[in-house]
């Protein structure tokens, strides 16, 4: 009897629909099974329940005196639009809520200590990945709970995100990150005009990407800067009343008021409309009342008359709101300060310490107009290059579970002697650095004859300069390891924004090492330029050289002609150097040679330390028109294109001394052959001495620490390697 009710009543909703509501409940039974006529049916019956509610809403509405006075008078929030914060719920299923959320605490408007916040963000591209940090920067500096931060990323942020948090390891933070690829075509049918393209409308999937028992999260966009603890937004979720799904603040701007140009035309809102840079999401109310079906039908309807949305999600958040006000708990606007051109954020505020979230959504981002733009300019710089390595410290009070790269390191920081003379170099070598990989857009594609080859360097600061020249010199794609601070590689974006050269080229992956410890961890660094590459083959060098012109491409016909797909081999290239910071840099090797005898250029090192190349046998490639193989010997330091799954460089050399030594000694162990190229070559430019091989010349006990690492890497070179590896021990006595 009651399905036979319930369909009579799904048959009476068909037949009486007029044409503007054929959308919102499209179902005729000629042509649907009974089992989705009854589902359909009881749809209807809630949204029914829904607009009546609504209706007692829209009467308030007409009777209201603007929203404009509310704001003068400094309201909490609009009374017609939600619930205030104030108004209690009717039933207990907001503390049966909290429950779930681990607190048994009666409901209040403050967070319980140790209380989990969960925090989404949509986090597409490389650009964006940079934005999202400053973001993380700002909730981590204010915080005093745990956090929970649920990605949605394309496989680029995934990358980059995955590896800074893990670099990162700040206690109290957990990360899940989801596949915007799967729920792309949730989406996809729906036109967008927004910049943000299809991952603009990713926002309305959180209800599906989002684990089914997490019952309430902030969704942020990434052009967030928050100025105060995000608990105090957290804990507005107590105020809802037990209707209330969403929380928004107000939208600033004049858009949805439809005045802004002639023939403006906005989707739907209510007022002024609500602006989704900052979110409350009640996940479990949004699916007990169906909101994936919900927002689909809104955008199926306005989309008939619209065509398209022009602000992404919000306009379909906006168009849903609008029939179902009861749903919205409105927030005060200074949770979302929104500094876009012709905006009412003023308002939000009397004295500019008042606010708590700034919203730079406008696409001029920091060149807004504002009359206190410079104010949050500066508080967003303040994170921009705040040193994330401070945000590292525990929370007071609240246990954290280590990850697994945690608990190793402990234990190795645990077996170290604090009173071991070389104590400094060891607890180096276990210092965990943030890495944030693909710090600008970087674009490659795969070449079909596998013969790629990447030039592989690291720099710090005092390098820059020398960029635009390598990118002159090599079109090949590039794999830089950057070490500097958070306050450095700021200005290294600006640099590389500013710079016409560097801007073209979208092949060069920099990927920034932050500082930590009082030495330069080369080889660490290193090694993430190395593993980043994306190339069969890489060129392993040094960011003071630059590479003959045309160099890439001998190199590809070389990786052929040696046949070091199926060998091992580790091609040499001839390096030399110049003491002139102003070179009419040689176009052939005949001219080189020329100049090589005009004492314009030299051997390497010629000067003082003929060791690290002697084995290169130059006298030997003036004359050589084909590879010659040479043997390893002690010292040997040249600079050579090999396989990308080579041995990696060893981290316990820190600063001067042996970080390129040990790399090749180890490429000879595994019976690669050194063969060096007879048209190749590479030219070191004049710079000021580096820090570290200053303290190397003026300490003694660096020197000593320096000998102690070479005999332990000799050591564990001979556990590896067996009796291959004697005569490296042998010869490093015979010294």
């Amino acid at each position: 009897m009651i399905l036979r009710s319930v369909l009579v009543q799904a048959v009476s909703a068909c037949l009486s629909l007029s044409d503007d509501r054929s959308l919102l409940l499209k179902s005729c039974l000629t042509d649907t099974p009974a089992v989705e006529v009854f589902e359909r049916a009881v749809f209807e019956s809630r949204v029914r329940e829904l607009e009546e509610e609504n209706s007692q809403i829209r009467l308030q509405l007409s009777q209201s005196q603007g929203t404009t006075a509310q704001l003068a008078e400094g309201n909490y929030g609009n009374q017609q639009w939600g619930a205030s914060a104030d108004t209690v719920p009717e039933d207990g299923d907001i503390i049966a809520e909290e429950k779930d959320n681990h607190t048994d605490c009666p409901r209040t408007s403050t967070v319980q200590k140790c209380e989990l916040i969960h925090v989404a963000c949509v986090c597409a591209g490389h650009n964006a990945s940079r934005d999202v940090v400053t973001l993380v920067k700002s909730i981590l500096f204010h915080r005093r709970n745990p956090l929970h931060f649920h990605f949605i990323t394309d496989t680029v942020a995934n990358r980059i995100l995955s590896s800074l948090f893990q670099s990162w390891m700040v206690p109290s933070v957990q990360v899940s990150f989801y596949d915007a690829d799967e729920l792309k075509s949730e989406v996809s049918w729906i036109p967008n005009k927004h910049y943000s393209g299809i991952y603009g409308l990713l926002k309305l999937t959180l209800t599906k990407a989002l684990p089914f028992d997490l019952s309430k999260v902030i969704v942020l966009d990434t052009d967030i800067t928050f100025a105060t603890d995000i608990a105090e937004l957290w804990g507005i979720f107590k105020r809802f009343t037990d209707k209330q799904v969403i929380g928004l603040v107000e939208n600033q701007s004049d858009w949805y008021l439809g005045n802004l140009w002639k023939n403006h035309k906005p989707w739907p809102a209510l007022g002024r409309g609500f602006n989704t840079g900052v979110i409350l999401l009640y996940l479990k109310r949004l699916r007990r009342i169906s909101w994936e079906q919900m927002w689909r039908l809104t955008a199926e309807r306005e989309l008939m008359s619209m065509l398209s949305t022009s602000l992404a999600d919000q306009d379909i958040f906006n168009a849903f709101i609008k029939q179902n006000p009861v749903l919205v708990h409105q927030l005060p606007c200074f949770w979302n300060v929104q500094l876009s051109d012709h905006t009412r954020s003023e308002q939000c505020y009397t004295e500019v310490s008042d606010l708590k979230v700034i919203h730079w959504n406008s696409p001029k981002k920091l060149r807004v107009k504002n009359k206190h733009v410079e104010f949050f300019r500066n508080l967003y710089l303040t994170f921009l290059e705040y040193d994330g390595n401070l945000l590292r410290r525990e929370l007071f009070g609240c246990s954290s579970q280590s990850s697994p790269e945690g608990v190793q390191l402990q234990a190795g920081l645990e077996e170290l002697d604090e009173d071991d003379l070389c104590y400094d170099f060891r607890r180096e070598r276990l210092t965990v650095h943030r890495v944030h990989l693909y710090f600008l857009q970087y674009e490659y594609t795969t070449t079909e004859d596998d013969t790629d080859i990447t030039l592989v360097a690291q720099l710090s600061m005092d390098r820059l300069q020398m960029l635009e020249a390598i990118c002159k010199h090599w079109e090949g794609p590039i794999s830089l390891a950057l070490y500097m601070s958070d306050a450095e590689a700021q200005q290294f974006l600006r640099y590389a924004q500013a710079s016409e050269i560097l801007k073209k080229r979208k092949n060069v992956g920099y990927h920034i090492v932050y500082k930590e410890g009082q030495f330069y961890p080369v080889n660490l660094v290193r090694n993430i330029a190395l593993k980043n590459a994306n190339t069969p083959y890489v060129f392993l060098t040094d960011v003071d050289f630059l590479p003959m012109y045309g160099l890439y491409n001998y190199l590809r016909k070389s990786v052929v002609q040696l046949d070091m797909a199926h060998t091992k081999k580790a091609l040499v290239v001839p390096a030399f150097e110049t003491l002139r910071y102003r070179l009419s840099f040689p176009k052939s090797k005949a001219e080189l040679l020329s100049m090589l005898d005009m004492g314009t250029l030299y051997t390497f090192r010629y000067h003082v330390w003929q060791k690290g190349h002697a084995p290169t046998n130059y006298a030997k490639w003036r004359t050589s028109t084909t590879p010659y193989k040479v043997e390893w010997e002690p010292d040997f330091e040249p600079y050579v294109v090999v396989r990308r799954n080579c041995p990696e460089y060893d981290q316990r050399f820190v600063g001067f001394g042996w970080n390129k030594v040990s790399h090749i000694m180890e490429l000879d162990a595994e019976e690669y052959d050194l063969m060096v190229l007879p048209n190749a070559f590479m030219i070191h430019m004049p710079h000021a001495p580096s820090f570290d091989i200053s303290k190397f010349r003026s300490s003694s006990s660096y020197r000593n620490c320096l000998n102690t690492l070479k005999d332990e890497f000799h050591q564990d070179l001979s556990r590896k390697y067996g009796a291959t590896a004697l005569k490296y021990l042998t010869a490093q006595r015979n010294i």
